[in-house]
This record gives structure tokens, sequence and C-alpha cells, in this order.
């Protein structure tokens, strides 16, 4: 069944006739889920140093540290929101979430959004925030040798596409991959978006709208840097941790990408919060699992990283 707690939501969004992300503007949409976190996340946690930079590139980030002073382990995280809404507002509750609970430093990159910045803009902003960090990381009291990346639903397809493009240039691997409801195939033919197409927040007709917004040509659809699960070698790639939502137009093709994973020889752990939706791991506020799923994260985190 669906968590009671997510039910709820879902029903008091459709008394208080919340607008389909579909039917707005980017603008509109990015206003909306900025506004409409307060509803459904918590107050921000402390955590020992929160400090705003900027690649020598231009990328913002937002880093956060769980003691102002010493040298941490560093979650890379690259935020959701379908590549077109979400910045470092909207997810700076979860990242001082991970922070607290993993023990980690976390640096949250606001990559360049669509429809303003198609594809491939987002993948090159977080390829070259984290290449920054793998440099400049010492000045920032950052062990850049168990550097992490993670992500959830866009930023989890962003995080599994950085993890390949930096073996395949050959460069420094990242010591771990965190996969939250990542977006793995651009096609969406996975069983799970007809059946959980309608009804549970994230909906087809969503995906859809976010897909035309980050990519303009469906022949795009196939490259590995929008689908990471169709890329010709898996292999080699960081040990990951994947988490899916039962409810989730997303979740066969996080499976599916776990899986491959494994089947490549790499180390996965996969988790499926069977009873849960798209989204729910920021929404702690209303959701309890919400919080179960951070912690499990932390914990994944604060042992890949031998915090």
């Amino acid at each position: 069944m669906l968590d009671p707690q997510a039910r709820a939501l879902i029903d008091l969004m459709v008394e208080r006739g919340v607008p389909a992300v579909h039917t707005l503007t980017p603008a509109d949409a990015r206003r909306f889920y900025l506004e409409r976190r307060v509803f459904t996340q918590p107050e921000p946690p402390a955590v020992g140093e929160v400090r705003d930079l900027q690649t020598d590139g231009g990328v913002p980030l937002r880093l956060y540290r769980p003691h102002a002073d010493g040298v941490h382990p560093v979650l890379v995280y690259f935020h959701g929101g379908g590549w077109t809404i979400g910045d470092l507002d909207t997810h700076d509750v979860l990242c001082r979430q991970l922070c607290r609970a993993a023990g980690v430093a976390v640096v949250s990159v606001d990559y360049r959004l669509g429809p303003e910045h198609r594809f491939p803009a987002a993948v090159d902003d977080c390829v070259a925030a984290t290449r920054w960090l793998q440099r400049e990381g010492a000045t920032l009291g950052l062990d850049s040798a168990r550097l992490a990346l993670g992500g959830d639903s866009a930023g989890g397809n962003l995080a599994a596409v950085v993890a390949l493009a930096l073996r395949d240039a050959g460069d420094t691997a990242p010591a771990f991959q965190l996969l939250v409801y990542p977006a793995t195939d651009m096609r969406a033919v996975a069983p799970s978006h007809t059946g959980n197409g309608q009804g549970y927040l994230l909906t087809a007709d969503s995906v859809a709208w976010y897909r035309s917004q980050y990519i303009a040509e469906p022949a795009l659809w196939s490259d590995w840097r929008a689908s990471p699960l169709l890329a010709a070698d898996l292999s080699r790639l960081p040990p990951a941790l994947v988490l899916t939502a039962g409810f989730d137009p997303l979740r066969d093709e996080g499976r599916q990408y776990a899986d491959a994973l494994s089947a490549a020889g790499n180390r996965v752990q996969y988790v499926c919060f069977e009873r849960q939706v798209h989204g729910f791991i920021t929404m702690s506020r209303v959701i309890d699992e919400a919080r179960t799923a951070v912690a499990l994260c932390g914990a994944v985190l604060r042992e890949a990283l031998a915090v």
C-alpha cells in the first residue's frame, strides 16, 4: 500500500489545487518548488560551517562542513528537479541532513538548467565542478581522495553520468556514488512509467515535460550522458547505493541501473522504499520514512568514506 503519510500529502495537494508542473512555465515551476518546500521540509539543522563558493569557471556551489575545522571527506551533491527546477535553496535542508548523518562535508552544485541551458550544459557544469573540487579541495578543508558523488532524481542521473565521464577521461575515480531514485533512461520505457504514471506526485506528463525542457531532440535520449543505463560499458565504476521508491515512475530504471552496475562487476547496494513516492527524501516534515532514508544514506556514506 501507499504510505499513509504520502497519501495524506497527495490528498492535501489535490484539495488545495496545487498545479501540476507540466501545466506551468519553467519560471513558475521553479517558484512553486521553492515556496512549497516550507510545507514538507523541516527547519534547517545546524552544521559547523556553511559557505557559498564558485568554481573558477563560474559554477555556484554551497559548502557544508560538519565542523569548522579539520579535513573532511566530501559528498558532491547534485539536486533534483528534472534538470529544470531546483537550486541550492530547495536542497539546503537535505544537504545539511546528509552532512550531519554522514559526518562528511557536502558541496551542493548549482548547475545550469533547461530550457535556457539545454543538455549537456548540466553535465558539463557537474563534471567541471567535480574536477575543480578534486583540484582545490585541500584549500577548503576537504579530502579529495575521499570524494563521493550523489544526487536525487535528475541529480542522481548527473551523479551517475559524472562517474562515467571521469572514468572515460582517466581522471581520479570518486570513492562512492549515492543515487537516490535516479533517472537513468530518457526513453521512459520501463514498466513503472506506466504503472506509476498517474496519481503519485511525479506523473508521466511531468516526466515528459521535464525531458522536453532539458533535451530538445529525441535522438539525444540514447546518449549515455542523458541515459547512463544505455552506456556501452558500465564496468570500473565506484561502489554505489541506489535507492528507489515503490510508487515512483522512475522505480524500475533505478533498479535496472543497480542491476546493470552489479552485472558489470561493481559493488552495489539497492534499497527500495516500497510504500513511497518520488521526491520523498526531502519531505521529512511530513513523511517519517524520509528521515529513515537520510539516516541510511548517512550510514552508508560514513562507512564508504571511512569517517
